[in-house]
Parts: structure tokens; C-alpha cells; sequence
């Protein structure tokens, strides 16, 4: 079961890094810091199922030096089809970055702060 387990999670961070891909072309070119490190990094925190979890050290330190405003107005619907953007701004805030109350991120509006 493990096994299985594993490669679910891992064909999931992969669906959702091609949606951020195919989805943000705009916001790589366009938007300051490392898109790819931001996907590589923080995928698996930002997935809609399971629970909220704490970034880890480097999904964090991609966030700080990350424009998230920019990345946030750069958002589509097929990327909020597997992103929860509630968990992506949980994650902005865990890493000492959080989003404006009231900002919008796709067509999430920020609650927390």
C-alpha cells in the first residue's frame, strides 16, 4: 500500500507542477523570482486533498523571494482546478509572506491577517 501511496503523491506533485507550467507562462516571464524552484518546492503543500501541512525550509525560502501579488493576478481556472489557493495562502502566511486581506489570488480572496 505504501508503494501505491508514494506514487499517487508523486503523480499528483507532477499534475500539479504541468498545471503551474502550462497555466503561468505569463507569470514566469513576468513576475520576479524562481517559478521552478516555487513549483519544485511547495507543490505537494498546495494540492487539494489532504490536510493543510507546514512548508518546509525550502518551500519557504522560494516564497519570500517570490512576487506573490504578480504570481497571484497570473492565475487561471485549470490551475485552480488542482491548486487549492485557500492552502496557498496558508502556505504565504506559514513562511512569513502572507497575502493582503482581501487580495485576490485567482479567484480566491485572502480571509486570514
Amino acid at each position: 500500500m505504501a508503494i501505491s501511496m508514494t506514487r499517487f503523491t508523486f503523480f499528483a506533485v507532477l499534475i500539479c507542477s504541468f498545471a503551474v507550467i502550462l497555466g503561468n507562462k505569463m507569470a514566469s516571464a513576468q513576475c520576479a523570482g524562481d517559478m521552478q524552484g516555487l513549483m519544485q518546492e511547495c507543490a505537494r503543500y498546495v494540492q487539494k486533498s489532504g490536510p493543510m501541512i507546514q512548508p518546509s525550509a525550502g518551500c519557504c525560502g522560494v516564497v519570500k523571494n517570490v512576487d506573490l501579488p504578480c504570481v497571484c493576478s497570473h492565475i487561471t481556472t485549470e490551475v485552480e482546478g488542482v491548486i487549492s489557493m485557500e492552502k496557498a495562502a496558508f502556505i504565504a502566511q506559514a513562511c512569513g509572506k502572507p497575502l493582503a486581506r482581501g487580495a485576490h489570488c485567482g479567484s480566491y480572496v485572502v480571509q486570514g491577517n
